[in-house]
C-alpha cells in the first residue's frame, strides 16, 4: 500500500512506494503515478527550450537572464506546481513543504533544510578545489588570486540563486528529470541514489539549451555539473540542495574570473 500522501517523503528516499522484502535482490521503486508518454515529456521540454532561445536573443541583455528564469518557472507551475501535493512532491519541488499548497511545518523545514545544506557542505569541499585547480590549468593562469568583490554584491546572490539557479533546478531537476524517471524507471543505485537513463538525457538537454542561449562548444561542460545536480535530486528527494549547489558553483566560478582579472 503506498505511504500516507499527507505525510512529508523523507529525505535522502526516492519519492517511490518502497520496493520488495530486503531478502529479494535489490531493485529501483516503481513511480507512484502513471508516467505521462515519452513524447509529452520531450515535446515540453522542446517547447521550454525554444521558448528560453528566443527569449534570450529578444530581449533587452539587461532583463535577459530575468525573462529566461521566469518562463522557467512558469513551465514548472504549467507542469506541476498547479497540481496538488503529490504531484509536486514526486517531481521533487516541495521545497520542505514551501511549494506545497498546505500548512507549513517549521520542524521539516529546518530538518530538510540542514540536511540539504550538509550535502552541500560536503560537495563543496570535494568539489571546489580540483576545480580551481582546473580552473587555472585551461585559462593558462600566471598571476595570482586576488579576491574582488562583485560590483553588486546582493544582485549577484539574488540573481545566481532565484533568477538562475532555482528556476533551472525546477524545470531541469524537478519537472525534467522526474517525469524521464517516470517512463524510464532508475535502474542502478549510485552512491545510496537511484539513477537512470533520465538523469543523462535531462542532463543533456540542459548542455544543449546553454549552448543555444550562448553558442560556444565550451557550454557543453555543465552536462557534467548538471550531472551531480541530478544526483543530489535523486538523492536528497528534492532540488533543495542542487540550487544551492548550483549557485555556488556560478558564484564560485564568476569569483576565480575577477580574481584571476578575466572577468568583471
Amino acid at each position: 500500500m503506498p505511504p500516507d500522501s499527507s505525510a512529508p517523503v523523507p529525505l535522502g528516499d526516492p519519492p517511490w512506494p518502497a520496493g520488495p522484502d530486503p531478502g529479494a535482490p535489490e531493485q529501483a521503486p516503481a513511480s507512484p503515478t502513471p508516467p505521462r508518454p515519452l513524447r509529452y515529456t520531450l515535446l515540453a521540454a522542446l517547447v521550454t527550450t525554444l521558448v528560453i532561445t528566443a527569449l534570450s536573443y529578444l530581449v533587452p541583455s539587461r532583463h535577459a537572464s530575468t525573462a529566461v528564469g521566469l518562463a522557467f518557472l512558469a513551465a514548472t507551475w504549467w507542469l506541476v506546481l498547479r497540481h496538488d501535493e503529490d504531484v509536486i512532491r514526486a517531481h521533487g519541488l516541495s521545497l520542505a513543504g514551501l511549494l506545497e499548497p498546505l500548512p507549513l511545518e517549521p520542524k521539516r523545514i529546518v530538518r530538510e533544510a540542514g540536511q540539504s545544506l550538509l550535502y552541500v557542505l560536503f560537495f563543496v569541499a570535494i568539489v571546489f578545489p580540483p576545480f580551481w585547480l582546473g580552473y587555472r590549468l585551461f585559462w593558462n593562469v600566471h598571476m595570482p588570486f586576488v579576491l574582488r568583490a562583485p560590483r553588486e554584491p546582493l544582485n549577484e546572490l539574488v540573481g545566481q540563486f532565484f533568477v538562475i539557479a532555482l528556476p533551472e533546478e525546477a524545470f531541469f531537476r524537478g519537472y525534467l528529470q522526474s517525469a524521464l524517471d517516470a517512463t524510464w524507471p532508475p535502474r542502478w543505485r549510485v552512491l545510496g541514489a537511484w539513477l537512470g537513463p533520465g538523469l543523462l538525457v535531462s542532463s543533456a538537454i540542459f548542455a544543449v539549451g546553454h549552448v543555444l542561449t550562448t553558442p560556444s562548444p565550451a557550454r557543453l561542460a555543465v552536462f557534467f555539473p548538471a550531472l551531480v545536480f541530478g544526483w543530489m535530486r535523486a538523492r536528497t528527494g528534492g532540488i533543495g540542495a542542487s540550487v544551492v549547489f548550483h549557485a555556488l558553483c556560478n558564484i564560485f566560478s564568476a569569483t576565480l574570473a575577477r580574481g584571476y582579472g578575466l572577468g568583471p
